[in-house]
């Protein structure tokens, strides 16, 4: 199943010098997150989309009471709804490069492992895992 894992993030001297760069780091991340997906897995997240965003829209902020703030959304049906139904909207996870920015305080070792914990929490909801399921795996 889904675990967390660590894996060894190449030093980077400087943070990234532009907005763009940020975007380019998550997308680099996120794309080598997916490839070192086991296969039974990976086969099932093919068809997910995953979109870099800035920020959350209004109506997508976290629950009152909460005191983070949104670093991904999975929206959509999960894999075992999606086989079932016809849904016409795919299934997506939308990471917020800005909040990811923000929670490891522009450091890129830590924006890559922010980038790749909360993909992987998000994929965990889109294979069907509550956050109890996720916090088993350390996804929480």
């Amino acid at each position: 199943m889904l675990d967390s894992y660590d894996r060894a993030v190449p030093p980077q001297a400087e943070p990234p010098d532009s907005d763009d760069a940020w975007y380019a780091l998550a997308d680099q991340e996120a794309c080598a997150v997916l490839a070192a997906l086991p296969p039974d897995i990976r086969a099932q997240v093919a068809g997910l989309a995953v979109t870099l965003d800035p920020f959350p829209r209004p109506d997508e902020e976290i629950e009152e009471g909460d005191d983070e703030e949104l670093l991904g959304l999975f929206v959509g049906p999960s894999f075992s709804v999606a086989l079932e139904t016809a849904d016409p909207l795919p299934s997506a996870i939308r990471l917020f490069v800005e909040n990811l920015r923000d929670e490891a305080e522009d450091d890129p070792a830590r924006f890559r492992q922010e980038v790749r914990t909360t993909l992987l929490h998000e994929i965990g909801h889109y294979l069907g895992l509550d956050e109890d399921g996720l916090a088993e795996r350390g996804l929480a």
